[in-house]
């Protein structure tokens, strides 16, 4: 694009005729020139939108589209606000590309309005702040639209390539209120949050289902096998149906760590309040053991305790004691790391936090853009690796050279 539109010479002429006497001088009479100059643009987009020139008066007989005046539009600009005549026709509708129908801030209204969906706001309230920011009137549907924009970015995001190789990988789901076929059903959000080789933690990819079985985490985990993950260490995992049988499946050789924090809160519904307190203090003694000998011993005593008036609390634990009880085979600081699904909670409470003003979705694609918004912002802190990760490096070396 050719800047030098306007000789020195007409610059010239135009200091002499204006006399300036302060730089705001200039900036009003450079602002006058931005309006005339996109007026002009404007019309010029009005002439090819209806498909004659203004000038033209007896070719617009017949159309069934025509001019209807103009209506002023206050745009926000590097040089401050500018009040630009924007064309109308009849039928309402000319969109012009220039500025868009109802963006009068060329500074990224966009941007704003997307950062305002990413916080959880609702569509009306985003209406509200625009219109206290920028006294700019939007609708509720225009928000929609703006917010739909991010679809394509989504659908990118989710089938990019990963990694060949990540020692921890945590998956978890958190449920949600959707309209599907005129009703309202449950579906979840199932995520996959991985730490690379590198220490880094990373979103993996989003899955909205209505199905928790072997069958639909086989699709998710041959989803990541397809770009590019051929090898994980350790899996760590809620009690969701059919994660057992799907990681043995894809990846054969990777291990499984139950959550401790989800088995307690799974265990102790059974128990009364009056006996929550000692049943946790028992409870306790089992899982930060040392050992997986000396957490046995504890279950045993355990059991004896509690086992006729909570059977299914504790059969909860005997029946998943082998992927309850992996962490027992790593170091202290990998210890840290497995022994729940911390990082992926975190993920989780971000993912509340911007929707707790949603109580109903109308669709999938709501939450889904929604929660990727969340995503983005968290991942845009995530900046330090995990805590002692050349020693877990190491450790998970040695680990694996010892089982060969």
């Amino acid at each position: 694009m050719n800047t030098s539109f306007i000789s020195t010479k007409q610059i010239k002429d135009l200091v002499n005729e204006q006399k300036f006497t302060s730089t705001q001088d200039i900036m009003e009479c450079m602002k006058g020139m931005f309006a005339d100059v996109l007026e002009q643009t404007l019309q010029a987009e009005m002439d090819q939108h209806l498909g004659y020139d203004r000038a033209e008066r007896t070719s617009c007989e017949g159309k069934k589209n025509y001019r209807n005046g103009t209506v002023k539009r206050t745009m926000k600009t590097q040089l401050g606000e500018v009040d630009v005549n924007v064309p109308r026709d009849r039928n309402g509708e000319f969109e012009p590309q220039i500025i868009g129908k109802y963006q009068r801030n060329a500074d990224g209204i966009e941007e704003r309005i997307l950062s305002l969906y990413a916080t959880g706001m609702s569509t009306r309230d985003i209406k509200d702040q625009i219109k206290g920011l920028y006294d700019v009137e939007i609708s509720e549907g225009l928000v929609s639209k703006i917010s739909e924009r991010i679809l394509p970015e989504v659908t990118e995001w989710q089938n990019r390539p990963l990694e060949a190789f990540y020692p921890f990988i945590f998956m978890d789901a958190i449920h949600y209120k959707i309209r599907e076929d005129h009703q309202v059903v449950t579906k979840a959000a199932y995520v996959v949050l991985g730490i690379n080789n590198e220490g880094m933690k990373e979103v993996l990819g989003l899955w909205v289902g209505a199905s928790e079985s072997a069958k639909y985490w086989m699709g998710v985990l041959n989803e990541l096998k397809s770009r590019g993950v051929k090898e994980v260490s350790l899996f760590c995992v809620d009690g969701l149906t059919g994660f057992r049988e799907a990681i043995g499946a894809v990846y054969p050789k990777a291990r499984i760590q139950r959550c401790i924090i989800h088995q307690i809160r799974n265990s102790t519904r059974f128990v009364s309040y009056k006996h929550i307190k000692e049943f946790m203090k028992d409870l306790k003694t089992v899982y930060q053991a040392n050992t997986e000998e000396q957490a046995l011993n504890q279950l045993a005593i355990f059991k004896d305790k509690w086992g006729k008036q909570y059977p299914t609390a504790v059969r909860s634990w005997e029946e998943n004691w082998d992927i309850l009880s992996t962490y027992f085979d790593y170091p202290v600081e990998i210890r840290k790391i497995i022994y729940t699904t911390n990082a992926i909670e975190g993920l989780n409470r971000q993912f509340r936090k911007v929707t707790k003003t949603k109580t109903v979705f109308p669709n999938d694609d709501s939450l889904r853009k929604m929660l990727y918004l969340a995503i983005q912002n968290l991942s845009n802190k995530w900046t330090q690796r995990c805590r002692n990760w050349d020693l877990i490096q190491n450790q998970l070396a040695i680990m694996e050279a010892v089982e060969g």
